[in-house]
């Protein structure tokens, strides 16, 4: 390695030919550290004294630090601000669930590199599940405002004023032959679809149960909202159908000793034995199941005091489902006062 007659710079061969580097040193956390940045080859000429004195005043783009605008920077600036950790904690769960899937499949991607046509496919790529396409959409509207006006990032938010789903109807409990189907379903189908019947959790909720979660006739179920754990008493129905199961690891549906095995692969498997169903079955999702154990609860003669501790329910989504039950209820009763009356007269 030569030096030239300018301070800091080096020759250092590079492809067989000596070529001019501007060496920078300093100290970090106690040890030496150093860079070499490119000048031009030509030392005799006005580019590479432009360049070397750009760097000796600190205004050389060589200096710059690369611009953090990922989709990981911005996901980790938006979790560290005030917009996101003052949330409810329950907000801050959904949110997550989209970010971390963000955040696996684009972490390295730069965020203005993403298109309007993308953002559609992405949504048109969930058409299934309508709910979590439209959140995916939001989600990643959310992230472009915060990115354009609370970090200054130029982009350009391409999600703005795409036409989502919109609410969709509430989720049909299962009729009763879909339930008894479930004897054809995969393990860990059937096993959720249990989890989900016995303890009125949301299917997430329900799904990474672990076994010290239940103590004989009681178990602990999530209260999502404030992340923390309600007794209550589990059905023996549950119990029975638990007890026959093998353990594999610490989570009742294990992905491996110390893993569940998770929603995502779970819902791809209903999906798939709901489609051996036939058409009929299409209208039901694994969220209908803890509406039907409001139904079955309500039919029961259990209040909505009960229902609550129970499901955790919203007292206006109990209201909702309590109807249908007494619409059943009703109609048995009227027609069996029909059918009575036939016979009577």
């Amino acid at each position: 390695m030569k030096r030239s007659q300018k301070p800091y710079v080096q020759l250092k061969k590079v492809g067989g030919r000596l070529r001019p580097y501007y060496r920078m040193t300093w100290v970090q956390d106690g040890r030496r550290r150093e860079r070499f940045i490119p000048l031009p080859d030509d030392m005799d000429s006005e580019e590479f004294d432009r360049a070397y004195w750009a760097i000796r005043s600190g205004t050389s783009e060589a200096l710059k630090k690369p611009e953090r605008d990922t989709w990981g920077d911005l996901i980790c600036a938006y979790r560290a601000h005030p917009k996101f950790t003052r949330l409810a904690y329950s907000s801050r769960r959904s949110y997550d669930r989209i970010l971390n899937e963000i955040a696996e499949k684009n972490g390295a991607k730069a965020v203005r590199s993403i298109t309007r046509a993308q953002v559609r496919a992405i949504h048109a790529k969930y058409v299934e599940t309508p709910r979590r396409a439209d959140w995916m959409v939001q989600i990643i509207s959310l992230l472009l405002n915060f990115a354009r006006n609370t970090l200054d990032w130029n982009v350009e938010n391409v999600a703005e004023g795409i036409e989502l789903y919109g609410k969709q109807r509430e989720f049909e409990p299962w009729p009763d032959w879909m339930v008894s189907a479930l004897d054809t379903a995969p393990t860990a189908v059937r096993t959720a679809a249990e989890l989900i019947l016995g303890t009125g959790q949301r299917p997430n909720a329900a799904i990474i149960m672990r076994h010290d979660h239940f103590r004989g006739e009681w178990m602990d179920v999530l209260d999502e909202k404030t992340d923390t754990l309600i007794e209550v008493y589990s059905p023996p129905s549950l119990r029975a159908f638990l007890a026959a199961q093998p353990k594999r690891g610490t989570h009742i549906i294990a992905k491996n000793l110390t893993e569940p095995l998770g929603y995502s692969a779970i819902e791809k498997a209903f999906r798939g034995w709901r489609t051996g169903l036939g058409a009929k079955a299409k209208p039901y999702t694994l969220h209908g199941l803890r509406k039907l154990a409001i139904v079955r609860l309500a039919e029961a003669g259990c209040t909505d005091a009960q229902i609550q501790s129970i499901t955790n329910q919203t007292p206006e989504m109990i209201a909702y489902y309590r109807s249908r039950a007494n619409r059943k209820r009703l109609s048995k009763s009227a027609m069996t006062m029909m059918e009575r009356n036939k016979t009577e007269t």
